[in-house]
């Protein structure tokens, strides 16, 4: 156990992203990168989205806006899935794109839609596979 706040960081991120995903992050890190992890689902995972001010779904909402405007792709895919598994539906992420094609610019936009519909295809695919 790091501490209380990697630990709670630990259980949100697990919650959000799913265990496969986080486990597959951790084994990755090398001794370069394991800091990174650290500070990640300390500071990140254990001191803002456990907050509670937002619900998961609205933290995960606004994360695909900022990842959006800020041209964040790798980011952004892990953080669909993230706000699918938080109850994001597929129109209220349509919404937020297109919300963002007015502030952010049509290319941001259009990048997050087509990421979008790859991630779509690929849940679907693990739905249909585990049917």
């Amino acid at each position: 156990m790091k501490n209380e706040r990697y630990e709670a960081g630990l259980a949100v991120r697990r919650k959000v992203l799913g265990d496969k995903y986080v486990d597959e992050s951790l084994a990755r890190a090398t001794e370069f990168s394991e800091p990174l992890q650290d500070y990640l689902t300390e500071h990140a995972w254990g001191a803002v989205w456990v907050r509670e001010g937002l619900s998961l779904k609205t933290r995960s909402m606004l994360n695909l806006a900022i990842l959006t405007a800020t041209n964040r792709p790798g980011e952004l895919e892990l953080h669909l899935r993230g706000a699918v598994n938080n109850g994001v539906t597929r129109e209220e992420i349509r919404e937020i794109f297109l919300h963002c094609g007015a502030y952010c610019g049509a290319p941001a936009a259009l990048e997050s839609f087509k990421l979008a519909a790859k991630v779509f295809a690929v849940l679907e695919a693990e739905k249909e596979a585990s049917a």
